[in-house]
C-alpha cells in the first residue's frame, strides 16, 4: 500500500501549463510519480493527448491559451470537474523569441509579455481560490536565468521573466500566512524543443552547424552542458513537498552555476 514517503502528493491535484512536452511534461510525470493527479494545459491537443494516454487515470488534458482569460477560466473549470480543486499550480507555459531591440516591434513585445507574464498572472488568479479554501497550496513559476540577469537580443523575454520573479515575490508575501508558498525556478539553457528552435535560428542567421550552435548555448554553463528537463522537474517537485514548506518568495537557479544567488 502506498505510503506518504513514496507518494507524498497523494490526494493533491496539480495543474501544469505548457505541460505537453519539455520541462512541463517532465514536471507532470514527476508529480504523478509522487501521487498527484495532474491536469496538463497547452495549445496542442495531440501532444497533450499523447501524454495522457500513458496514464489516463492520473492525467487530464485541457487545451487553452494561458494569455486568454476566458480560456483559462474554462480550463480550470474542466480541471476541477475531472480531479477536484487545484492545490498545486506550475506556471510553465512560455515562449522565447529573439530580436535586437531596434527590431523588436510592439507585437513581439506584447506576445512575450502575454505568454510569459500575463499567463502566469491569470493562472495564479484562477488557482488561488482553491488553495485559500484548502489552507494549503503550491505555486511554482517557471522563470529563467533571463529573469535574474540580462541577455542580449532577448529584451522582451528578459523583461517578461523579470516580471515573473517580481510577481512571485509579491504573491508570496500576500499569501504567506495562508499555507501557500510561491516560488520561481530559473533554468539555464535546457535541452528542450524550445532550445532546438533557438539552435535552428542561430544556424539560419550565422551558418553555424547544429553541433556548434548547441555547444555555444552550453558554453555559458560552468558545468559545460545543457540542463536536462528532469533536473528542473526535480527542483519543482521538491518545492511542492512538505520539506519546502518554509521556502517561499525564492527564485532558484537551475543552471550549473551560471547564476549564483
Amino acid at each position: 500500500m502506498p505510503t506518504p514517503l513514496t507518494h507524498p502528493l497523494a490526494g493533491r491535484h496539480a495543474l501544469v501549463t505548457g505541460g505537453g512536452s519539455g520541462i512541463g511534461a517532465a514536471v507532470a510525470r514527476q508529480l504523478v510519480a509522487a501521487g498527484a493527479k495532474v491536469t496538463v494545459m497547452g495549445r496542442r491537443q495531440d501532444v497533450l493527448d499523447a501524454l495522457v494516454a500513458t496514464l489516463p487515470d492520473q492525467f487530464h488534458a485541457v487545451v487553452a491559451d494561458v494569455a486568454d482569460a476566458t480560456q483559462v477560466t474554462a480550463a480550470f473549470a474542466s480541471a476541477r470537474n475531472r480531479f477536484g480543486p487545484v492545490q498545486i499550480l506550475i506556471n510553465n507555459a512560455g515562449q522565447a523569441t529573439s530580436a535586437p531591440i531596434l527590431k523588436t516591434d510592439e507585437a513581439l513585445w506584447q506576445q512575450m509579455l502575454a505568454v510569459n507574464l500575463t499567463g502566469t498572472f491569470l493562472c495564479s488568479q484562477a488557482a488561488l481560490p482553491d488553495m485559500l479554501q484548502a489552507g494549503w497550496g503550491r505555486v511554482v513559476n517557471m522563470a529563467s536565468t533571463a529573469g535574474l540577469t540580462g541577455y542580449a537580443y532577448v529584451s522582451a523575454y528578459c523583461a517578461a521573466k523579470h516580471g515573473v520573479i517580481g510577481l512571485t515575490r509579491a504573491l508570496a508575501l500576500e499569501v504567506a500566512k495562508k499555507g501557500i508558498t510561491v516560488n520561481a525556478v530559473c533554468p539555464g539553457y535546457t535541452d528542450t524543443d524550445l532550445l532546438s528552435d533557438s539552435i535552428d535560428n542561430v544556424m539560419q542567421k550565422t551558418g553555424r552547424s547544429s553541433v556548434a550552435a548547441r555547444a555555444g548555448f552550453a558554453a555559458g554553463n560552468p558545468q559545460g552542458q545543457l540542463v536536462q528537463p528532469l533536473e528542473v522537474a526535480d527542483t519543482v517537485l521538491w518545492l511542492c513537498g512538505t520539506g519546502a514548506s518554509a521556502v517561499t518568495g525564492q527564485s532558484i537557479p537551475v543552471c550549473g552555476g551560471e547564476i549564483m544567488s
